[in-house]
């Protein structure tokens, strides 16, 4: 298999990790950091990376750089229940979804929110999502387990409709 090119890496695959950072972190700065983070440590490696899987390297660095980000102790910004500004709204329905999605991600512990968002938002395997997190396919099943149920009964989903008309 050809080598694919960094530049040709970052132009194509960017936006999939972007979406990743940012349901990780549910704020976009953040997101864009995350990522530009994640391609700043990819970068110099790259002649080395293996070329047939480049994105599951890089999504690890990812999913490694937002654990670590996670566990600092500084929390410079204060969450607030109300925003001061009021948004306009969205055309699209699919808007609806987002903030209480974001919530309910948020109301998850770390390892939890990370194999939701690698499981579904990724679609990655329970193999892939272990390997990307560096922890065991066992404990991958565990934190999904616990994080459906909470999801399951979480007040943010609660009177959400499937597209298959019934509720989350």
């Amino acid at each position: 298999m050809a080598a694919i090119g960094f530049e040709e890496f970052v132009a194509a695959r960017s936006p999939a990790l972007l979406r990743t950072a940012w349901l990780l972190t549910g704020d976009d700065g953040l997101a864009e950091d995350l990522v530009q983070t994640a391609l700043a440590k990819a970068w110099p490696r790259w002649d080395s990376v293996r070329h047939d899987d480049p994105e599951g390297y890089v999504r690890a660095i990812v999913a490694t750089t937002y654990a670590t980000w996670w566990r600092r102790k500084w929390r410079g910004e204060v969450p607030t229940e109300s925003l001061p500004d009021s948004a306009s709204p969205d055309e699209y329905a699919a808007a609806d979804v987002r903030d209480p999605v974001r919530r309910a991600l948020a109301a998850l512990t770390r390892g939890q929110r990370a194999v939701v968002v690698l499981r579904h938002f990724d679609d990655l395997t329970e193999a892939q999502t272990a390997a990307a997190l560096g922890i065991s396919v066992g404990t991958v099943k565990s934190q999904h387990a616990r994080a459906m149920a909470a999801l399951r009964t979480s007040p943010h989903l609660q009177g959400l409709h499937t597209s298959t008309g019934g509720t989350t």
